[in-house]
């Protein structure tokens, strides 16, 4: 049995003067010739879909009314359309797919975009994309032949001055280039076609026309990293030649509508997702610089499905109200049927007991029982938002109440419920002004400790409190980080630690600082390597020791330039004078004349008449009275033990390592 001939879609004008039931039945008789043809075998269906096939004029014109479909014409706005919509998108699948020879109407790019445009709904996206990607696999040869020539003749309306012809061209790529990532890829390969899109963006005058060049480089820039497998040196070719563009001549403004009014830099990223190449990641990183605002377009606001009509009467209640999970349940029916309006969805709901995936099945099936599938598709919820006067109409005046107890606040604190709330302490614990000081002698303070504890203090006491020091605790000194980490062990004794230290501090007293970069720097690393304590204890230990003086001059004495070995002290022993008129107890070294001034001040050349050398002859009187003099005066001279005082002083001071 043979299909009848398919009529074409009528044009607009015809559609109008039709009536309500003779364009139903047009309606019914297309979507039941469609299924018809989705029955028939593939030799069928070459029969139909020739050169001068019924099916293949019947389906161009169905896109070519759909796509152009003004606002104000509802005859294609119906439930009845949606429904030949999908199934000729399955009767276009199987031409392009399964049958031997395509007519030249159907793959021609005003039906390819079209088809493209007609089918743009967020359910049929990924359906139409897989179609298009397996055409190209299947069809490629013709496939190339027709978008060539579109590509030839798009570069030439580009190049000439006036660029007023390109803007249909453009508007039907658009679709193409968002649904076929390898026919957005097939016009990206070259630089002609974005080399002409650059020039004609810089000429021309009009925003639409900009926003479409700007558009059109958007989706081919994207596709490339879209294919498979990714074009990236053809990517970072084209976005390095737009940056040339935009250096040279600073009027080149389309790298920086691009960047400004769309998403490249982010999206590209997010598909490479880290596996791009050095210069391709150089090349985006400059990109953000050329973004600018002045040149971001506003986004449009989406649309109500339905205004609400406006009318000078009072707002019309609703007779239930609208939950808000009833709400969520339509919007959901709705993103996959966006025809149906909101009160036959509601409706639907209450049909099938809220149950979102039985509505749709009996949706998709077209098995509705009769009193639904009867109603008007397109019937709005009775949603009204009251305005402030809605609200002051109808309330009702009331005298106002008074404050009840309950409105009273209520001040609690800490003494509720005690022994004095509730009336339950004795009369003798309650007094009126000072208490009685007749009290007992267990109750009262012991005076004498507290001025004995009084009198031990001494407030002008400042000397240091050792009382926890290392040496002095008799314990062990926590050396933990402050987050809680367990410190390195103490290897050296706080006596090194405090030399080290004092060292390090005063060659460069910068080292002890508390910035970022002095922590992490290599002297800081090597003086902590050494002293085993933390950042935190190193820079408190210079805080400290600006704090406490008399600490500062006993490591000041402890590092004194001392190598070990005794001062050279100059000779104290008696030198006779070459004149001979020096005393035993002259300072004046071997040569001077008339002694030291001072130091021998009734000594010597200024002395009291007492001669007498210790070195002289041992019979000589002088000689005798002299040595017993100085044996006399030797304490007054600071020479008696010398050797432990030497001792001594070596044993506080310390021998260099």
């Amino acid at each position: 049995m043979s299909l009848p001939p398919f009529a074409p879609i009528p044009p607009a004008t015809v559609r109008i003067s039709l009536g309500p039931e003779e364009w139903e039945a047009c309606l019914d008789a297309w979507l039941t010739l469609s299924e018809m043809a989705l029955r028939v075998t593939v030799s069928e269906i070459n029969s139909i879909t020739g050169i001068d096939g019924s099916l293949s004029t019947y389906l161009v014109s169905f896109y070519s009314e759909i796509s152009d479909l003004k606002q104000s014409d509802a005859t294609l706005r119906n439930a009845k359309t949606v429904s030949i919509l999908k199934v000729n998108f399955r009767l276009v699948k199987r031409i392009w797919i399964e049958s031997d020879a395509v007519p030249p109407s159907l793959l021609s790019f005003d039906v390819l975009s079209k088809f493209c445009h007609a089918h743009t709904r967020v359910p049929d996206l990924p359906v139409t994309q897989q179609l298009l990607s397996e055409l190209w696999k299947r069809r490629s040869s013709a496939f190339t032949l027709v978008l060539q020539k579109q590509k030839d003749a798009m570069i030439l309306s580009l190049d000439s001055k006036n660029t007023d012809s390109v803007m249909k061209p453009l508007t039907q790529l658009a679709p193409l280039m968002h649904m076929s990532f390898d026919i957005s890829a097939f016009f990206m390969t070259g630089s002609d076609f974005i080399d002409s899109l650059n020039s004609a963006y810089d000429r021309s005058p009009i925003d639409d026309q900009r926003k479409a060049i700007s558009m059109i480089v958007y989706l081919g820039l994207l596709s490339l990293v879209k294919t498979e497998p990714p074009t990236l040196s053809l990517l970072s070719d084209h976005l390095y030649s737009l940056k040339s563009s935009a250096e040279k001549s600073p009027g080149s403004l389309l790298l920086a509508d691009v960047i400004s009014n769309s998403q490249l830099v982010s999206k590209v990223r997010q598909s490479l997702s880290g596996r791009a190449p050095d210069r391709l990641s150089k090349l985006l990183d400059s990109l953000d610089t050329y973004r600018t605002p002045s040149l971001t377009r506003p986004k449009k606001r989406k649309r109500r499905a339905a205004s609400r009509a406006k009318g000078k009467q009072k707002q019309q209640q609703p007779d239930a109200a609208l939950h808000m999970h009833r709400m969520s349940l339509v919007t959901q029916i709705q993103d996959l049927f966006p025809d149906l309006g909101s009160g036959f969805v509601l409706k639907l709901l209450d049909e099938y007991n809220d149950d979102v995936e039985q509505a749709t099945a009996h949706l998709l099936e077209d098995s509705l029982p009769p009193h639904l599938a009867s109603l008007d598709r397109t019937e709005q919820a009775p949603v009204h938002d009251n305005d402030w006067q809605t609200e002051v109409d109808h309330l009702a005046p009331k005298p106002t109440p008074p404050l009840t107890a309950s409105f009273v606040p209520e001040r609690r604190n800490v003494f509720d419920d005690d022994e004095l709330d509730q009336l339950q302490l004795g009369t003798s614990r309650l007094h009126i002004g000072k208490q009685d000081r007749n009290e007992d002698a267990e109750q009262q303070p012991n005076k004498a400790a507290i001025l004995s504890a009084l009198a031990a203090f001494d407030s002008d006491d400042d000397e240091r409190d050792d009382t926890y020091d290392v040496e002095d605790v008799g314990g062990t000194v926590d050396n933990a980080h402050p987050d809680g980490e367990p410190g390195p062990a103490a290897r050296i004794s706080q006596e090194e630690n405090d030399m080290a230290l004092f060292t390090a501090y005063k060659s460069s007293p910068e080292l002890f600082g508390r910035t970022f970069d002095v922590r992490r720097g290599q002297a800081r690393q090597a003086l902590k390597a050494e002293t085993g304590m933390t950042d935190e204890a190193i820079e408190g230990w210079a805080i400290m020791l600006q704090r406490d003086p008399k600490r500062l001059k006993r490591l000041e004495a402890q590092t004194g330039a001392f190598d070990g070995r005794q001062t050279e002290l100059a000779s104290t022993s008696y030198r006779e004078s070459p004149g001979g008129t020096e005393t035993e107890d002259s300072d004046a070294p071997q040569g001077s004349r008339g002694g030291f001034h001072g130091r021998g001040r009734g000594r010597g050349g200024r002395g009291r008449g007492r001669g007498g050398n210790v070195a002289g002859e041992s019979n000589d009187p002088a000689t005798a009275q002299a040595q017993r003099r100085k044996e006399a005066n030797k304490s007054s001279r600071a020479n008696h033990n010398r050797r432990d005082q030497r001792a001594r002083k070596m044993a506080r001071g310390g021998f260099p390592g």
